[in-house]
């Protein structure tokens, strides 16, 4: 009975599915100029913003870590990481790569652990889930600059929207913490792990993942720039898809039918009407439903809980990037989009909190003396995607030295703790 009650509701799944991939098409042949139009705008978001400023990353990442550099870092970075979110230390690149590079470079470099197996399932679902983050360049450019024409609002939006991914990261602490798999992985690990100093280790790692790697630099290089490439073309047709996909819910009267219970829910708490659509735009695409709930009549606080509960979601769009880059693996997607919901619920709050606190100019001023963010904050304003990206791969080799700094210290602490207690008992 189970089995077949779950083969009805697989047929019933694929019978939605074919009942909108035939709408979808109907529509696309009744709108072709707006469907046609709709796919040219995804197409230049890609090319402006996603291409240039995510193809370094992706080449330097897979770079370092064929290099062994990344896990050369994760034994330095252990201190830190393991306490704090129960990840291994590789996360910190993860992390740093997020910060610096948004969506969805946390995902592809996730897998990547997953496959070289430096981290266990349950360690790359905690890792997706707090790792997930927005890059400056769209939130302090793209959102302040370009949609809200206020650069207050970007220091506001960035500051909520990273204490959001830190309290998913420590609520997913826990997740998983009774996996059979995960534990019998974990006690191999640290049978197998090298004895001495933190140092000595990091560099016996590095050594040892560069010797497992084995391919000489120049074919590293280029398997690098082409898993890259391939995965920007994904990128690429979600981008456009999606954007195509919200301009046909628009023009056929779809989005006021979904939109009907979340205009009831905004109407009991007294939300502004005007943001149903923004909203549910925003559960499909980002960029596209930050856009629409900057234009909109409503009050200013109300739309700045909206778009920080957006990027925390990040939209359906980069759902299904993280979805097809995880492919390979054995990470699931339901812990992801539980952070997801988490993270739009604290990012919201945040904000809130902070705006009614004025904290909106002071953030962003305290944001302007980061090395890198400058640069990227600037990107809207006629600077070239070149001078971006190098402000944006120095913001994460700053991230990535005060994350040192924060677990060297962590590290030294603990053994003078450690030597101060057998100290007391001699």
């Amino acid at each position: 009975m189970k089995r077949l009650s779950r083969g009805k509701k697989g047929q019933l799944l694929n019978l939605v599915l074919i009942a909108v991939a035939m709408i979808f098409t109907i529509a696309l042949v009744l709108y072709p100029e707006q469907g046609f139009a709709a796919g040219i705008s995804g197409l230049k978001v890609f090319g402006k913003v996603v291409f240039p400023s995510l193809l370094p990353f992706f080449v330097l990442a897979e770079i370092l870590m064929g290099l062994g550099v990344v896990r050369g870092l994760g034994v330095l970075l252990e201190p830190l990481m393991r306490p704090l979110f129960s990840v291994p230390g590789v996360g910190a690149f993860a992390l740093s790569m997020g910060l610096a590079a948004g969506y969805p470079m946390d995902a592809v470099i996730a897998s990547r652990f997953r496959e070289t197996g430096q981290c266990t399932r349950v360690e790359g679902e905690r890792l997706l889930a707090f790792t997930n983050t927005a890059d400056p360049l769209f939130m302090l450019s793209a959102v302040a600059v370009g949609m809200f024409k206020s650069p207050a609002v970007g220091g506001l939006l960035a500051v909520s929207h990273y204490i959001s991914a830190f309290l998913v990261g420590v609520c997913f602490k826990f997740w998983g913490r009774k996996d059979k798999d995960h534990l019998a992985e974990l006690q191999a690990r640290r049978t197998e792990r090298a004895k001495g100093s933190i140092f000595v280790r990091a560099y016996r790692e590095m050594m040892l993942a560069r010797e497992e790697d084995g391919r000489p630099f120049g074919k590293l290089l280029g398997n690098a720039v082409t898993e890259s490439m391939q995965t920007l073309i994904m990128i690429c047709g979600f981008i456009v898809f999606f954007a195509v996909f919200i301009e046909i819910l628009s023009l056929s009267g779809m989005m006021s039918v979904i939109g009907a219970p979340i205009g009831l829910i905004y109407h009991m708490f007294h939300i502004n009407g005007g943001l149903v659509n923004p909203t549910i735009a925003g559960l499909l695409e980002l960029d596209i439903g930050s856009a629409q709930t900057a234009v909109v009549n409503a009050p200013m606080l109300q739309k700045l809980a909206l778009v920080s509960g957006i990027i925390g979601w990040s939209g359906l769009a980069v759902h299904a990037q993280v979805a097809s880059v995880l492919t390979n693996t054995d990470i699931r997607m339901l812990p992801y989009f539980l952070a997801r919901f988490l993270q739009a619920i604290f990012a919201a709050a945040a904000t809130v909190v902070l705006y009614l606190m004025g904290m909106g100019r002071v953030a962003t001023e305290a944001m302007a003396h980061v090395p890198g963010l400058t640069g990227v904050g600037q990107a809207l304003d006629g600077h070239p995607f070149w001078q971006v990206s190098s402000s944006a791969i120095a913001l994460w080799l700053c991230i990535v030295a005060g994350l040192l700094v924060i677990s060297m210290a962590l590290s030294i602490l603990r053994r003078v703790r450690v030597i101060a207690f057998h100290t007391r008992l001699k």
